[in-house]
C-alpha cells in the first residue's frame, strides 16, 4: 500500500473526569488505542476522537501472563496482557 491508500490513523485523547489529558493514543480504530490506554494501567477508558464529537467508553484490565517461548532475550517471562470491552459511544456536548 501507498501513503494514499493507507487507511489513516486517528488520534484519541484520554478523558479523566469529563476533561482532556495530555495522554494521548494513536491508532485506525478506537479499540486500538484502548488497549494502549489499559496496557498502561487505565481501567475505565474515555477516549475523545479529535476533529468529532465522539467519546469511546471502555472498561479495561491488564493481567500478568507467560511471555511466549520463542521470546527475545530482552523480552521478560512475564507479561501484561491488555484487555477491553467497549461499553458505548457518546457525544460531547458542543458548548
Amino acid at each position: 500500500m501507498t501513503e494514499d491508500t493507507e487507511p489513516k490513523k486517528k488520534n484519541f485523547v484520554l478523558l479523566k473526569e469529563g476533561e482532556d489529558t495530555t495522554e494521548v493514543f494513536q491508532s485506525r480504530q478506537a479499540r486500538g488505542a484502548a488497549l494502549k490506554a489499559a496496557s498502561r494501567g487505565h481501567i475505565e477508558i474515555r477516549l475523545r476522537e479529535r476533529g468529532t464529537d465522539r467519546i469511546h467508553v471502555f472498561e479495561g484490565k491488564r493481567e500478568k501472563s507467560a511471555a511466549p517461548a520463542n521470546r527475545p532475550k530482552w523480552l521478560p517471562a512475564q507479561v501484561w496482557k491488555a484487555t477491553v470491552k467497549k461499553l458505548g459511544v457518546e457525544h460531547r456536548k458542543k458548548s
